[in-house]
């Protein structure tokens, strides 16, 4: 009875980590001999796996990743896009998105500039940082729709906060002077204090033309370079080699 209560005190308490691995091994004779120390601490570190397991889900839902199941150590070298692999391997540590750097990766279609970006985003997800994805079309419906529904300073706020922003096809279509504004604003808030994810067809020394409105224009490609890791990928699309394999 005792072993009941407590069980259910430690699901009342939400250590549910805790609790399942408390029911599972304190039947199990590989650790009936160990000290109530030792055990104690077997029981905590199940509790913080459990927690950092339930941690990066609600982060990777969150994220809403085009490509959720892509990742870092599946990225395809073989095919000849001017992928550096030594370059995606020094940006496997916490150094680049905790000094609040950008990662810009360019390129034709196809050839693969969302997977990277979506990898860096469940790379990022794994390791604790809250993270959002949006394509550049829809993150300008997203801004009209919230002064609209009078959420506009509060929609910002949200993209300010994450720790790492992943804006895909920046450049698909045509901006308006809003549309400027708006993206000035989110590129100031987000200034050395978030990381953020762009890729696009568009090189980068065609950012600024695309952007239009000198000022604006040189306010956002400033603050986006100032401290940048850049991929300019090149070749045909990958989705045709895909095809060929079918």
């Amino acid at each position: 009875m005792l072993v009941e209560q407590t069980i259910d005190k430690l699901n009342k308490m939400r250590l549910f980590g805790m609790a399942k691995s408390f029911s599972e091994k304190r039947v199990r004779p590989d650790y009936k001999d160990l000290s109530s120390e030792d055990f104690l601490g077997l029981l905590v570190e199940d509790e913080f796996i459990h927690r950092k397991d339930v941690c990066q889900r609600r982060l990777l839902k969150n994220a809403k990743l085009k490509i959720p199941s892509a990742c870092l150590e599946n990225i395809d070298y073989q095919h000849s896009r001017g992928l550096v692999k030594t370059k995606i391997l020094n940006l496997e540590n916490q150094e680049w998105i905790e000094n609040h750097q950008n990662i810009l990766i360019t390129g034709p279609t196809g050839v693969g500039k969302t997977y990277i970006a979506c990898a860096f985003g469940q790379w990022a997800c794994r390791r604790g940082y809250s993270t959002l994805y949006y394509r550049w079309p829809r993150l300008l419906g997203d801004i009209l729709a919230s002064k609209g529904e009078g959420n506009y300073l509060k929609h910002l706020n949200k993209l300010a906060k994450a720790n790492l922003l992943i804006i895909d096809d920046f450049g698909l279509n045509t901006v308006t002077d809003q549309d400027r504004k708006d993206f000035l604003e989110i590129v100031e808030d987000r200034y050395m204090s978030g990381s953020t994810i762009i890729t696009s067809q568009l090189p980068t020394n065609d950012w600024h033309e695309y952007i239009g409105e000198a000022t604006i224009s040189d306010a956002v490609c400033d603050r986006l370079f100032h401290v940048a890791h850049k991929f300019e990928l090149k070749g045909g699309s990958m989705r045709k080699n895909l095809k060929k394999l079918d």
